[in-house]
């Protein structure tokens, strides 16, 4: 067989297998476009739109933009609330998740499964932040409430989550307990994957501490599955609604915990105004999107020497 008709049978061959790939590849494509794609578009559409699901839609330009920052003061109490959860929650969870998935890692494996169950164990049970509801009763039977009446701290119980002095703190508390979800397995399935061979190749260039070797192996090794555990950790804290609204109530007191996600879910469910909803969820959309580049960025300095 000359050399023209092998290549000529290869380029077949890659054409073929190319055809197949994309009609694999179409129910995927389809389905992703209709439940994801689709909707983000049609949300664009409507956030220039005022339109309350009976009445057909009347085109209002960048109103409900406007809205937002000059004429909604709830607006910028939740987005406040929102920047603050996640700024705090956010990176303690990341941190908290990959520090533990890396502890663990060290046990062995009967002891390392044991633990990964442990922590993982609270995102399992759906609705297993109840526990706290009980935990912190605003009557005298919370066992917190109980316990500080019992020793004498306090005379009269407190409501925690009716409080602007401790809720915030409490579901910050309830959100990082619930965070070891995910990305939490991920880190552990990460660092199962480090191969050993770069921690010896390290140690013979003069890497001797274990802080050298997590900033310059380990951590350089996982930089996809740190970019995955990063995104789920935005989404879980940028989403959050259902924790708050069963703990704190909606509206929470003065609004002091409501959070973007459960303020649009307000507008769009209860209130029906379904174009300035759609305003708030590209707003946050792109919010999301500049967290989730600014994590990216900071992930390329892993590894990378001051020097």
């Amino acid at each position: 067989m000359s050399k023209d008709s092998k290549l000529l049978k290869r380029k077949r061959t890659t054409t073929s297998e190319d055809i197949s790939f994309y009609i694999i590849t179409i129910p995927f494509m389809l389905f992703f476009f209709l439940f994801n794609i689709l909707p983000v578009l049609a949300s664009m559409t409507l956030s220039f739109f005022d339109y309350d699901m009976v009445s057909s839609p009347i085109f209002t330009g960048l109103e409900n933009y406007s809205r937002m920052f000059s004429g909604d003061d709830v607006f910028m109490k939740v987005l406040g609330n929102t920047l603050k959860f996640s700024i705090i929650a956010g990176p303690i969870s990341f941190l908290l998740s990959f520090m533990l998935a890396w502890m663990i890692n060290e046990f062995p494996k009967t002891v390392r499964v044991i633990l990964t169950f442990i922590f993982y164990a609270p995102a399992l049970v759906g609705n297993a932040y109840f526990i706290w509801q009980v935990f912190f009763s605003g009557d005298s039977y919370g066992y917190l409430n109980n316990l500080l009446i019992s020793f004498g701290f306090i005379t009269e119980p407190i409501n925690w989550f009716q409080n602007t002095s401790y809720n915030m703190t409490i579901i910050i508390i309830v959100q990082l307990w619930m965070s070891m979800g995910v990305s939490f397995l991920a880190n552990i399935a990460g660092l199962q994957n480090v191969s050993a061979e770069l921690y010896e190749a390290a140690a013979i260039d003069g890497v001797r501490t274990r802080w050298h070797e997590l900033w310059y192996v380990t951590l350089p090794s996982m930089k996809s599955i740190l970019l995955f555990s990063s995104v789920m950790q935005i989404q879980a804290v940028f989403s959050v609604s259902a924790v708050i609204v069963t703990l704190a109530g909606y509206p929470s007191v003065n609004n002091s915990v409501d959070t973007i996600v459960s303020y649009i879910s307000d507008i769009g469910t209860a209130r029906y105004e379904m174009g300035y909803a759609s305003a708030l969820s590209i707003f946050l959309f792109f919010m999301v999107l500049a967290f989730r580049f600014g994590i990216g960025a900071l992930l390329n300095l892993v590894g990378k020497s001051d020097s």
